[in-house]
């Protein structure tokens, strides 16, 4: 940050929108690292944050993968957790009392293993007034369709999202895979299949050897490589993505600080999600939030949206 510069008299205002939904400031967690709200709300008010987002909910509870299923890497962690969650009844019945005392917005992260899965999970969260927003994981298997990944076939990506459109009342957000040869292709394929808002990039898929063991670090082989190591790859793909759709784009990746959350908005995402980091710092996002506010006041910006897609190209 530049000591030097102009500072703002009054408060910026940190408020964005996406896909009609007003956050108070453009920071939230990312799925599956911040479980369902309570796990970190020992350590600050969940308050603080522009929108909550809920780990991963399939229709029926789901085991995940056998351990280990976390290996840290240089600048970086992988993760095969295989999408373990409670199922969408016991999240109705049990975690969401908890999130209604919050006047956070709350954005559920959703995924299935066939269309039909979509669809029901679609209905079901159509039906929950509390429910903000729902956002759309299609980086999983298709079953139906001989083992296809969603979210790197563009016909595929734009049939799920089409069906689940159909059944969704709420701002539906689809979360991108990076894994993908051009990912501008699928973000296009998603928005004319009726996504309102976009979310990039999910972890890239790595994997780790334990030299002495000679083994694999990870009892799947492979996982989704996220942290700071991966940011400089995102913040790419957000670019290009924002360059190519006309709905807003959420920008994740690597995120620890409010610097690393400005390059993203400086690139033109409306709003940025933070994961590894909750991790390391489960107090990384309210810094974040006041990282933010403080880049305004010495920059001598009244509202963040002035920065969002500021990027100076010469």
């Amino acid at each position: 940050m530049n000591e030097n510069a102009p500072v703002c008299g009054r408060k910026p205002g940190l408020a964005v929108e996406i896909a009609g939904l007003r956050l108070k400031n453009p920071v939230m967690p990312a799925s599956g690292t911040f479980g369902y709200g309570q796990e970190y709300a020992p350590f600050f008010d969940l308050d603080e944050l522009g929108a909550i987002v809920t780990k991963g909910l399939s229709l029926h509870p789901k085991a995940g993968n056998p351990t280990p299923r976390i290996a840290e890497t240089t600048s970086g962690m992988l993760n095969a957790i295989g999408l373990q969650n409670v199922g969408v009844d016991v999240f109705i019945r049990e975690k969401m009392p908890f999130l209604r005392q919050f006047r956070t917005p709350v954005i559920v992260n959703f995924f299935g293993n066939s269309l039909e899965e979509y669809g029901e999970m679609a209905r079901r969260l159509s039906d929950l007034p509390e429910v903000a927003a729902a956002e759309l994981n299609i980086s999983c298997p298709n079953v139906k369709k001989g083992g296809i990944v969603f979210g790197t076939d563009p016909l595929a990506a734009a049939e799920v999202v089409s069906l689940v459109r159909r059944h969704m009342d709420k701002p539906l957000i689809v979360k991108l895979t990076p894994n993908v040869t051009d990912i501008t292709i699928m973000a296009r394929a998603v928005e004319e299949a009726g996504a309102d808002a976009i979310c990039c990039i999910n972890t890239l898929t790595g994997m780790a050897v334990d030299v002495r063991r000679r083994s694999p670090r990870l009892a799947n082989l492979t996982g989704g490589l996220s942290g700071p190591a991966i940011r400089p790859v995102a913040v790419r793909m957000v670019y290009q993505v924002v360059q190519s759709v006309k709905v807003p784009v959420i920008g994740v990746g690597g995120i620890t600080c409010a610097e690393d959350a400005l390059e993203f908005l400086i690139v033109g995402a409306r709003a940025v999600q933070v994961g590894t980091a909750n991790f390391v710092d489960p107090r990384a996002m309210p810094g974040i939030v006041a990282g933010l506010e403080d880049y305004c006041r010495t920059q001598g910006v009244d509202d963040i949206n002035e920065v969002i897609g500021s990027l100076r190209v010469s």
